[in-house]
């Protein structure tokens, strides 16, 4: 069985509980755009988050777009994209935490040296860093191995499509089956396992009673695994290099 040398950590609500603080800062500017174009619906960060979680902004208006017959010109795409990372960012630099335990499971595998650790995301690449800066998980990402969807791609995308994993993968000189990601959501899952790479589900940041249907989610998007807490992940880890999943 080939060796895994890379870890690809998502970003959002896999190493920082971002999902709930980016959605109430785009909320606002997602209801002026709908306004504009004389949609009348209105959406707050927890209704957003049902509907595009997983998604960078491009990605939600973008289906915006498809599903309610809006149109948003490519000046206007590009300067909501960057209204958007500036009130995300500065929501985040007032309040951002990592998820439970994944610092320390960090600290742990930087300490190993057994495996390159990167970050790819969906997100824009100045949120990421600033998300990382924020708690302090920079040290553990030197160099270019953070990766934007939104931002690093000649052609900005969005998980569920692979192109961001497949990039990083190229960058980095790694293939498919030396890679792990860790990813919460379905898109995220789906970006993942159509790059080859096998992908650890995680449902930490989920609330209890939506853990269950988030496991059932996560594992018909292709995660080989569920993971509840970064206190599992050396065992799951274990299991995968051993073939046992």
């Amino acid at each position: 069985m080939p060796e895994i040398t890379a870890l690809l950590f998502d970003c959002d609500n896999t190493l920082v509980l971002s999902e709930e603080l980016a959605f109430e800062a785009c909320a606002g500017l997602i209801n002026e755009i709908c306004a504009e174009r004389g949609l009348d619906i209105h959406f707050t960060g927890e209704t957003l988050i049902v509907e595009f979680v997983g998604q960078n902004f491009r990605g939600m208006l973008t289906s915006l777009q498809s599903r309610y017959g809006i149109e948003i010109s490519p000046q206007d795409m590009e300067k909501y994209v960057l209204a958007e990372e500036d009130a995300v960012i500065a929501k985040l630099k007032e309040a951002l935490r990592p998820c439970p335990g994944v610092d320390d499971e960090l600290e742990r595998l930087a300490a190993s040296e057994e495996y390159l650790l990167s970050v790819v995301s969906s997100s824009a690449l100045r949120r990421v860093r600033a998300s990382i800066e924020k708690v302090g998980q920079d040290k553990y990402f030197q160099g270019d191995v953070v990766f934007s969807a939104a931002t690093s791609l000649e052609t900005p995308t969005s998980k569920p499509d692979p192109a961001i994993y497949l990039h990083a993968m190229k960058t980095l000189g790694k293939k498919p089956e030396e890679c792990v990601a860790i990813e919460d959501s379905r898109s995220g899952t789906l970006s993942g396992t159509r790059a080859g790479i096998t992908v650890v589900g995680y449902v930490g940041p989920y609330p209890d009673e939506k853990k269950a249907e988030m496991e059932e989610v996560l594992r018909n998007a292709g995660a080989v695994i569920i993971m509840q807490e970064w206190v599992e992940f050396p065992e799951i880890l274990k299991k995968i290099k051993a073939g046992e999943v």
